[in-house]
Parts: C-alpha cells; structure tokens; sequence
C-alpha cells in the first residue's frame, strides 16, 4: 500500500465521519439556539431547561438517521475490506 493509497483511505474516513456526524450536530445546534433564544427572551436561566429538550431532540434523531448511518458505515466497511483483499 502506497502513500496516494492511505490518503485516500483517510480522506474517506474523514467524509464519513462528516456524513454520520453532520445531521445530529446540525439539529442539536439548531435545538440549542432555539432553545437559547427562548430562554433570552422570557429570561428563564434553568440550565436542565437547556439540556433536556436537546438530548430528547437528539435521541429521536438518532433513531431518525440510524438507518442511513449503518448504511453509510457498512458501505465504508466493505469498500475497506475490498481494498485489503485486493492488497493481499
């Protein structure tokens, strides 16, 4: 395996792990700010008030997206082995 090879390898990882992780990140900032905004506004400042919402937004998301993250993943994980076989 040469240099252009591993790179490679490394870049895909990268772009998946921006594919698997992007989606939570993006709501859970979303959730965050909305969150945020009403807490200014009616000047709550209860910090469980700014977790909960989010870790529950979270979760549903997460059973939301876990069809297209296993998907994504084992996609990733057969390419890998492919290459591994074509090395051997």
């Amino acid at each position: 395996m040469d240099m252009a090879q591993v790179l490679d390898v490394t870049r895909e990882a990268i772009i998946v792990l921006l594919k698997l992780a992007s989606p939570l990140m993006i709501i859970a900032l979303l959730v965050g700010l909305v969150i945020s905004l009403f807490q200014a506004l009616t000047q709550i400042q209860e910090m469980t008030l700014a977790f909960v919402p989010k870790i529950l937004v979270i979760f549903v998301s997460l059973l939301f997206f876990l069809p297209f993250m296993v998907t994504t993943l084992v996609t990733f994980t057969q390419g890998l082995a492919t290459r591994i076989i074509g090395i051997g």
